[in-house]
């Protein structure tokens, strides 16, 4: 493979960064008081929510399934873990209501997990399922919302340090870096990786395809708990509409960052830079004034071009593979 290839693949692969920067260069000429102090620490603390959904979402996109129920997951996990401890076992530890919202979080991507590898239900049916179903749970359990709750429960999304930069960021990268290192450094990232890319030649070469599915649907479950708790922090209360409408946003990020719809391919660092697309996206219109009703519809505009940009990669691969067969054969004959 010649440097020019490798340069192309490079830049194919990192395509959200490319695009992340040129939206930024286009935001600083057009956009009031977009590339200041204040805002940058604004986007980064309001993608950080949305940012643990599209790295749940692109990990189960990864092994080649979806997971829907992580938007009605943000909200019930915290939900149901502030009620243990305010009504149902009061008194309890802030650490171990926290650990319980992870807890939580997990049992409902273990779930998912087994009911699609076990039982065989299709992904779409079982996540949906789930989807109304905690929605309607924690609708019934909590019609208004929490106020009120723990400082150290809160303190993950609501506190702030140096600089006046919240600690939630700091989380949402942390986060990245470790799933980076996990996919990229470790032989579960590897066998990851090739189940999504082939699960049958997979499972033959030895890889419990099974359980690197349902592990993929717990880590989902779990990122989605923890995008519930900055959301509880970020506003010092649990309310039933926590996450509402979130889930199509986390495929958008996920395929915008790389992440292919046919599984095996993407990294945490490139849904990282489309979270922060979607972020910077919607920061920008607020800050242009534009219409609620006209951002919802650029939300959708957004989800179009994450599929075609998803077809438009892959045709662009197998272009650049086929020009480098070419080449080859040429080099071979002469």
């Amino acid at each position: 493979m010649d440097r020019r290839m490798k340069i192309e693949l490079f830049l194919l692969d990192n395509l959200i960064w490319v695009i992340l920067g040129g939206l930024f260069l286009i935001n600083i000429f057009i956009t009031p008081k977009f590339f200041t102090y204040t805002n940058m620490i604004n986007i980064l603390y309001h993608s950080a929510i949305l940012s643990m959904l599209v790295l749940g979402q692109g990990l189960t996109l990864m092994t080649g399934h979806l997971d829907l129920s992580i938007e009605s997951t943000l909200a019930f996990a915290p939900g149901i873990a502030i009620l243990f401890a305010t009504k149902w076992v009061t008194g309890m530890n802030p650490i171990i209501t926290i650990i319980l919202t992870f807890f939580i979080g997990a049992l409902v991507g273990l779930f998912n997990g087994y009911c699609i590898t076990s039982i065989g239900i299709k992904p779409f049916l079982q996540t949906l399922s789930m989807l109304i179903i905690l929605r309607g749970i924690i609708l019934y359990l909590i019609p208004f919302a929490i106020f009120n709750l723990d400082k150290t429960y809160i303190f993950l999304g609501n506190a702030r340090t140096f600089g006046n930069i919240p600690v939630a960021i700091f989380v949402m990268f942390g986060i990245f870096i470790l799933f980076d290192f996990i996919l990229k450094r470790t032989s579960y990232g590897r066998y990851f990786l090739a189940t999504g890319g082939n699960p049958r030649a997979s499972y033959i070469s030895g890889i419990n395809t099974r359980n690197i599915i349902m592990s993929a649907f717990i880590l989902s479950g779990v990122l989605a708990a923890i995008a519930g708790l900055l959301a509880a922090g970020r506003q010092s209360a649990v309310n039933n509409s926590m996450g509402d409408g979130m889930v199509l946003l986390s495929f958008a990020g996920a395929i915008l960052g790389g992440v292919s719809l046919s599984g095996g391919k993407g990294t945490p660092i490139g849904m990282l830079g489309g979270a922060l697309f979607l972020g910077t996206i919607s920061n920008s219109l607020t800050l242009l004034g534009v219409n609620v009703f006209i951002v919802y519809a650029v939300q959708g505009l957004l989800i179009f071009l994450a599929l075609v940009l998803d077809r438009a990669k892959i045709k662009i691969q197998n272009f650049l593979f086929q020009r480098e067969r070419i080449r080859r054969l040429e080099a071979s004959l002469r």
